[in-house]
């Protein structure tokens, strides 16, 4: 009888002992993140790039190597990591994939075996490499100690900060490239904190950030606030959402793109909830809830920073959040980004931005069910809200995308007596 393989496990595996061999390449989904994470992790030993690759090449990539019936996120990550191993820039013998995974009901927790699949016949020596808290992956993950767990989420902070307060000076600059020239020197003040071991000091830290930006010249003007909420990937990717923030700015309006760390505590006090809807992992609840307390009141120590100051708006309070979702979805829904996605619209409305785009990627039906089938009630809610869901995917052109835009920020423009310039 003939013996049945399985070959389920048979794709090179990472470990530790690569870290000083191997180069290690990330899709770029958090431009203003990743931007500190990665000098993060090459002050760890790691040897880490971000890929910049985001021509229409790395979109037929990624056609050519995953089914079109999977979700838009996986087909821009798989073609990113394709059209880079492709390019001939990297030794392949010493170089691997690293995809991040939350172990929730989105399939970007299964985007693992896509990847390996969609390399294994051209590139079968790459190992592909998940960073995640969830304990999936165990021969193939990503080490993390308590201490670099610590230093990821002090760069979240500070990735939050730098990106809120860089939208709302970047329209209203007096001077061409003040805003750039502050988020530089911000950026660096954050990398030299972590270099100098000075990381902890996020009050300090913060601060500095806020009066770096609060110091440039202003025109003074108002322009229409647009927010940017919907599925993590193309709510802040450029190459998922077709550089949207830069396409506001050049409608001469104000990207309002929420906090990173929304995301994190939504994961975290989703854990909690599960105890108290379902009765299940009780323990586990409750050191989630100590984690919790702990990242909930350095967001208030932030925010307290911001009102203090009187510049910058503050970015949204997480339990202010969490009671704006109670008067639209259930806690309970959670499947991606779930209940996340309509507490993110009424906190924008709530606080005068009531424009908004709900970025929805092909094949993300949590995403179309929670963001786009809230706007009605949300629109019930809020009389004055004008929300526009927009589809991306890789048959959509970029002009229809924009010229739905328009139609928003024209609306938008009508309600505020604006005129566009």
């Amino acid at each position: 009888m003939e013996e049945i393989r399985d070959y389920t496990n048979e794709y090179p595996k990472w470990d530790k002992s690569m870290k000083e061999s191997y180069k290690i390449l990330v899709p770029d989904m958090l431009p203003w993140h990743f931007a500190i994470i990665e000098d993060l992790l090459r002050l760890e030993g790691y040897d880490i790039e971000i890929l910049k690759n985001e021509t229409r090449a790395v979109i037929d990539e990624g056609l050519k190597h995953v089914h079109n019936d999977t979700c838009y996120p996986c087909l821009c990550v798989v073609g990113q990591y394709i059209d880079a191993l492709k390019s001939g820039k990297y030794d392949l013998d010493h170089t691997a994939l690293m995809i991040t995974q939350t172990g929730g009901g989105c399939r970007a927790s299964n985007y693992m075996a896509l990847i390996r699949k969609a390399i294994k016949k051209e590139f079968p020596q790459v190992p592909v490499v998940s960073i995640n808290f969830s304990g999936l992956e165990k021969d193939s993950s990503f080490e993390i100690s308590a201490k670099l767990f610590i230093k990821l989420a002090f760069a979240i902070i500070y990735g939050d900060s730098i990106m809120w307060c860089y939208n709302q000076t970047k329209p209203y600059e007096a001077e061409e490239g003040g805003a750039d020239a502050a988020r530089d020197r911000a950026m660096e003040i954050v990398k030299n904190a972590f270099r100098g071991g000075g990381y902890k000091k996020y009050k300090k830290i913060n601060r500095e950030i806020i009066d770096i930006f609060a110091a440039v010249k202003r025109t003074g003007e108002k322009k229409v606030k647009v927010g940017i909420v919907g599925e993590i990937y193309v709510k802040y990717s450029t190459l998922g959402n077709n550089g949207l923030e830069k396409f506001l700015l050049s409608e001469n309006c104000e990207p309002v793109v929420p906090a990173l760390l929304d995301f994190v505590l939504y994961c975290i006090i989703n854990v909690v909830n599960d105890a108290a809807l379902y009765g299940r992992g009780k323990f586990k609840a409750f050191i989630y809830r100590i984690v919790y307390n702990v990242v909930h009141g350095m967001q208030k120590n932030v925010i307290k920073q911001f009102e203090e100051e009187g510049t910058f708006v503050p970015v949204h309070e997480f339990e202010h959040l969490r009671a704006c979702a109670d008067k639209v979805l259930n806690q309970g829904v959670k499947m991606g980004e779930g209940w996340l996605i309509p507490a993110e619209m009424a906190a924008l409305a709530e606080t005068g931005v009531p424009n908004i785009v709900c970025a929805q990627p092909f094949g993300c039906l949590p995403n179309h069910i929670a963001g786009k089938g809230a706007i009605r009630t949300l629109k019930n809610l809020y009389k004055d809200e004008n929300i526009v869901a927009v589809d991306y995917d890789p048959s959509a052109t970029k002009v229809n995308q924009e010229n739905r835009i328009k139609l928003m920020l024209a609306t938008a423009r009508e309600n505020s007596g604006q005129i566009k310039n």
